[in-house]
């Protein structure tokens, strides 16, 4: 199991976030919002396109999508639940 994270963020942000951050897990940029079209969760957000609402897709060995969750922008995902679910496939 490895988890990935995704933005619309330039990879150069990206190493700002880890650093900042003090992250571990690879972060991936949408530069391009193919992910963020492809998954269904871009909208429009003063006069920008293709923002991603915020999001955790668990995908499995195979590219299926075995769960897909939603928050508000001020939440946070749940973690417990999010590793759950990965550990239950």
């Amino acid at each position: 199991m490895q988890p990935y994270a995704a933005s619309r963020d330039s990879p150069w942000t990206h190493v700002a976030w880890m650093q900042a951050l003090d992250l571990e897990i690879p972060l991936l940029a949408d530069w391009n919002a193919e992910a963020t079209r492809g998954f269904g969760v871009a909208f429009d957000y003063r006069g920008m396109r293709d923002v991603s609402d915020r999001s955790a897709f668990l995908i499995d060995r195979d590219g299926i999508v075995r769960g897909a969750w939603r928050y508000e922008t001020s939440e946070l995902p749940d973690f417990d639940v999010l590793l759950a679910a990965a550990r239950a496939l």
